[in-house]
């Protein structure tokens, strides 16, 4: 297939990067703050589930975020809607820092993400302003290996500043990041959706858009497998805080490392996603989850939660750039709204799943894996049935 025209102004790697790096948003707003977790509890008084109720905010601030910032980069362009996103971001990052109490941080967690959420988002639109096809999904992949480095370094980040400072500047880091993503995206992102491709209308006509685009039966199925294999990833983000530190009496710093590691497969399932193809990289999902659910069942413990980790995470990288290839190349005259729902589903799925999979992490990982295995089978059952509809599903 051949390219689309590029904008005027794009500079090559520099957009790439800048590209990966709004859509790292999630995965720092998240990964960061994870091995602060257990402390958030203690010093805030509240239990495991409770503190999770942040990270729940915060997904959901992502995908709601996305519904509303889709559709009106449609009509207004894409640089308006993020350069706003990417100030609330880092303008709220600061009041979680200095939040006092548990509603106010759950609070202040959903408005950033809010803002956050125009980076992810936008980053999918703009890649499919400039590329489509096999293109894309390459794309994609090169955005998703530059977004890989948050979730390595993020955490890494996080447990490094656990020994020498409190949680809260946590995300006085956010805000720093925040501000230098800010000034690459004003240098290295230019308008890629010129006025002439922008559609016209408000409320009424992004309500259309939503319609029609879950009309289409081949987007939702792509659309639902990518949210249960999020929601699988999730439940490992939510929980492993709790196992690793709590049941198996990790250092924050131990754990930090350990979940840079798993990312790494992430990095590498992204690399290689245009080759294995989705339908192997949602089955290896569920053997990542079947792991973790047998680490606790027959008590055989790290030796196999932590492969189960890995595999989990690899196997996301595998799928998600195929998933949100397949989902977006049909709709290019909406592209925002459908990075929108696709962002969104992911993210409000995933979000319900944080308190449930942290109820009982503290105790060890069957709840967990069970949890994990139940949604791993649904993407893959979804994935499969949707699977010969795209081109991109069996891998090259």
């Amino acid at each position: 297939m051949t390219k689309e025209p590029v904008p005027q102004g794009t500079s090559g790697v520099a957009t790439v990067v800048a590209l990966g790096l709004m859509s790292s948003f999630g995965p720092l707003s998240i990964d960061l703050y994870l091995p602060a977790l257990p402390q958030v509890a203690r010093d805030l008084g509240v239990s495991p589930g409770g503190v999770a109720l942040t990270l729940t905010s915060c997904t959901l601030g992502l995908g709601i975020g996305q519904l509303v910032v889709g559709p009106l980069s449609d009509r207004w362009g894409r640089r308006r809607p993020l350069v706003a996103g990417i100030v609330l971001f880092t303008v709220f990052s600061l009041v979680c820092a200095v939040a006092q109490t548990l509603p106010l941080l759950v609070a202040a967690r959903f408005v950033q993400a809010l803002g956050g959420s125009a980076g992810i988002v936008l980053a999918r639109a703009v890649a499919r302003d400039l590329r489509s096809g096999a293109e894309l999904v390459r794309l994609f992949s090169l955005m998703l290996a530059v977004n890989g480095l948050a979730p390595v370094l993020a955490p890494v980040l996080g447990g490094q500043l656990l020994r020498v400072v409190s949680w809260r500047y946590s995300f006085v880091a956010l805000a720093v990041l925040g501000a230098l993503i800010l000034l690459l995206v004003w240098r290295a992102v230019p308008e890629s959706l010129p006025p002439a491709k922008r559609r016209v209308g408000g409320l009424a006509d992004a309500l259309h858009s939503y319609l029609f685009l879950i009309g289409d039966l081949r987007f939702v199925g792509q659309v639902l497998s990518g949210a249960f294999a999020f929601a699988t990833l999730f439940a490992y983000i939510s929980a492993a805080p709790f196992v690793l530190q709590n049941h198996y009496g990790f250092s924050a710093q131990l754990f930090s490392l350990v979940f840079g590691t798993n990312a790494v497969g992430l990095i590498i399932g992204t690399r290689c996603a245009a080759y294995v193809g989705l339908a192997r990289g949602l089955l290896l999902l569920t053997v990542g989850a079947v792991a973790v659910w047998l680490s606790g069942l027959t008590g055989a413990g790290l030796l196999l939660l932590l492969p189960g980790f890995f595999l989990v995470g690899t196997a996301f990288g595998l799928c998600i750039p195929s998933i949100s290839a397949n989902a977006m190349q049909a709709h290019p005259h909406s592209a925002g709204a459908a990075s929108a729902l696709l962002g969104a589903t992911q993210f409000v799925i995933g979000g319900g799943i944080g308190p449930l999979a942290g109820r009982g992490a503290s105790d060890g990982p069957l709840f967990l894996g069970t949890v994990m295995t139940g949604l791993a089978l649904m993407a893959l059952a979804v994935g499969w049935a949707s699977r010969g509809s795209h081109p991109l599903a069996e891998g090259r």
